[in-house]
């Protein structure tokens, strides 16, 4: 057990680095469309962290993937959001004739 979870601490600490160091490369022109893109792989985890925290019993694991679910799904609204302002932007206004 402590050995899975040593790793699965250092996994998460090296691709919250590389994910950090991805991000911030990308152009502000860029980083709306990529963020609405990245919502999908969003979902991907929410679906997955449901699947772990679907144990009866309360252990570290189950507490970690609730909170996986709650960070995940505040992800996938609010890029969905931004998305739909980012849309809005492109629309035609109507003019009063």
């Amino acid at each position: 057990m402590e050995g899975e979870l040593l790793t699965g601490l250092v996994v998460f600490v090296l691709a919250s680095f590389v994910g950090f160091e991805v991000i911030n490369k990308v152009p502000p022109t860029l980083h709306t469309p990529l963020m609405s893109g990245a919502n999908a792989i969003s979902g991907i985890a929410v679906v997955g962290a449901l699947l772990i925290t679907g144990t009866q019993d309360w252990n570290l694991v189950t507490i970690l993937g609730f909170i996986a679910i709650i960070l995940a799904t505040v992800n996938v609204v609010g890029g969905f959001l931004v998305t739909d302002r980012m849309l809005q932007m492109f629309k035609k206004k109507e003019t009063a004739s």
